[in-house]
């Protein structure tokens, strides 16, 4: 096996310039209404977690763990980039990692990922050790698989596990824990806030993977800055209407929080729709294309802003491109291979989760939105100016996904 492993130095995000869109006759806007602009993006986003680095798709490693055989066995997927970053398995620094660069490094693999893995099974700590590594792929590239064994009963009643595997490294990285012995399964999500799962595998609970996975839609909608920003474009107009080609304020917050509500909820629906198919694998479409049209879809949304073009209401916009953005979110369900019980109640929860993030963001967003409605800042700076900022930052998301390099590296 010596061809090239998946993995490239350059991950995709996006990138390109859009022309710069003047603002005329207004020579009045000063210094303090830059600060009232910043002050309300910052605002709007304060719900996102210190210290992000805004990848789309956060770094995640696979822990299969299966029971009821002689011996509890162990598999983990580790994304290569991941290990590239934590202890540089690309040795001719070539941007592709050969099987031959990965397996010299295995000692090395083994050590730093043990170190950071630990599971006590009914008391008894579990003698981890690496009896073979293999390579695969997951939607977002090569993964490492190392099998362990556990040298403990696959009977245990009660399974104890710690994991600090790239927290320090990467806070946006996550475990994903999926439990098998036969009769049952269940998953879960390891986060540095989380890193210890204490698992009776005799009352494996759906339950808990559906609150597992509503924090995930959480955490994903939070930490997906490229849906945070296709939201917000829709937001922005939803508390002024266009009469006469001109933005007017509306008079009610009822009409607004109405809009914005169907916006929110047609949305989420639109996800759903093609989560499911992807997961499914009724619909299979390229990462690399559904990361560059998620950024088409900013650049489109964030240009009617400014000149409206699509003649139909923002929520009708939320839900056709809602359904390129549910492809985005079905990696993580795809690559953790759930059964179909499973499967089910992962989607139901994520989907919840997803649909309080984005209410949390409204919460934020809406009050302020209403009450700077009628002021020339919040038509000149929030929304026309705000929208081109999107933009921007999209169009150099799209380049970069296209191309497959990195410009800004948010």
């Amino acid at each position: 096996m010596n061809n090239p492993i998946i993995f490239n130095s350059h991950q995709t995000k996006s990138t390109g310039a859009l022309r710069k869109l003047g603002v005329k006759n207004h020579r009045r806007f000063c210094c303090s209404n830059v600060l009232k602009m910043a002050m309300f993006f910052l605002g709007v986003l304060f719900l996102v977690p210190a210290g992000v680095t805004f990848a789309h798709k956060a770094s995640d490693s696979y822990l299969k763990i299966r029971g009821g055989q002689s011996q509890l066995t162990v598999q983990w997927d580790i994304s290569i980039k991941d290990l590239e970053m934590l202890i540089g398995v690309d040795q001719n620094q070539d941007g592709e990692v050969t099987w031959g660069e990965l397996k010299s490094k295995q000692p090395e693999i083994a050590a730093a990922a043990l170190s950071r893995l630990n599971i006590v099974a009914d008391r008894q700590t579990c003698d981890l050790q690496l009896i073979q590594m293999k390579v695969t792929e997951h939607s977002d590239g090569g993964y490492a698989v190392l099998i362990l064994s556990t040298g403990v009963s696959g009977d245990a009643d009660v399974l104890e596990i710690s994991y600090d595997f790239l927290f320090e490294e990467d806070p946006t990285h996550r475990g994903l824990v999926l439990f098998e012995n036969g009769e049952v399964a269940s998953t879960h999500v390891l986060s540095p806030t989380d890193s210890n799962l204490n698992l009776r595998t005799g009352e494996v609970s759906l339950w808990s993977t559906f609150v597992d996975y509503v924090r995930e839609g959480v955490w994903h909608i939070w930490i997906g800055l490229d849906h945070i920003l296709f939201l917000i474009c829709l937001l922005l107009p939803a508390v002024l209407i266009r009469k006469r080609q001109r933005w007017r304020p509306v008079d009610e917050f009822g009409r607004a929080l109405h809009s914005v509500l169907k916006i929110v909820t047609v949305f989420t629906i639109a996800l759903s729709i093609t989560l499911w198919r992807a997961v499914m694998e009724y619909v299979v479409l390229p990462s690399q294309l559904v990361e560059s049209t998620i950024a088409f879809s900013i650049i489109v949304t964030a240009a009617n802003n400014l000149f409206p073009f699509i003649k139909v209401p923002g929520w009708a916009i939320a839900f056709v491109f809602g359904l390129i953005h549910g492809f985005g979110f079905a990696n993580v369900l795809i690559d953790l291979g759930l059964s179909s019980v499973n499967l089910a109640i992962s989607l139901l929860g994520f989907n919840v989760g997803v649909e309080l993030g984005q209410l949390a963001i409204v919460a934020v967003f809406l009050p302020i939105a209403f009450l700077l409605r009628k002021t020339k800042f919040y038509e000149i700076a929030v929304l026309k100016i705000g929208s081109v900022v999107i933009a921007i930052i999209a169009v150099i998301w799209m380049v970069e996904r296209i191309g497959n390099f990195e410009i800004l590296g948010i």
